[in-house]
């Protein structure tokens, strides 16, 4: 009793004794005070928990997601590189081939033109008029 009066602010010097009935009700509210602000408290706390835990996960969601995009677009950087370097040695093969065909095209109508004689007209030959 003492510490309620002086929660509320008063400051007596002497405070009367209370009947076994009343003490045992101030006492019972005492007890269903303490166990809600308890519960109370400990809803809270666990609804503080929920939510960093929840907070938590989330995050270690988005970071492998983060990861996994990364590892994801180094693959494919590395993909279309293996591809330029092909596409480059393609088109090098490519060069070196058309520059080998004309060659030999170069050398067989020399041979061709060597082989064959020039047509010169021949006063034998039937011309169509």
């Amino acid at each position: 009793m003492r510490t309620k009066m002086s929660i509320m602010g008063f400051h007596a010097e002497a405070i009367k004794p209370l009947n076994e009935e009343a003490a045992a009700e101030l006492g019972a509210n005492l007890l269903g005070e303490a166990i809600i602000f308890a519960c109370a408290g400990s809803c809270l706390l666990l609804e503080f928990w929920r939510q960093q835990s929840l907070k938590h996960r989330k995050e270690v969601e988005r970071t492998a997601s983060l990861q996994s995009l990364r590892a994801d677009m180094d693959r494919l950087e590395q993909a279309l590189d293996e591809l330029q370097v092909q596409a480059a040695l393609s088109t090098s093969a490519l060069d070196e081939l058309r520059a080998e065909f004309r060659t030999e095209l170069q050398e067989l109508r020399t041979h061709i033109s060597a082989r064959s004689p020039s047509p010169s007209p021949n006063p034998n030959t039937p011309q169509c008029s």
